[in-house]
């Protein structure tokens, strides 16, 4: 394997940068709907409640991703380097 050099007209592949927030909501949602389908199926009562704890477990998660959107576009908008 040789270390080539990078052509100089190439152009470097930039990473994502989504939003977080809908990945958070998503999550949630999917624990509220696994609480419901656990709970109509008549499973085992510990299962129910740990999708339940699941979906509660959610909300700081929305709120942390809010914050960190919130906190990646003031930065991006200041033209910082974005290094996470």
């Amino acid at each position: 394997m040789t270390d080539a050099p990078i052509p100089a007209q190439q152009q470097l592949v930039q990473p994502l940068d989504p939003p977080m927030t809908p990945f958070a909501v998503g999550g949630t949602a999917l624990w509220a709907l696994a609480a419901l389908v656990t709970w109509l199926a008549g499973a085992d009562s510990s299962t129910v409640w740990i999708c339940v704890a699941g979906f509660l477990m959610g909300f700081p998660g929305i709120a942390a991703m809010i914050r960190h959107d919130k906190r990646r576009a003031a930065r991006k908008a200041a033209g910082e380097v974005l290094r996470d």
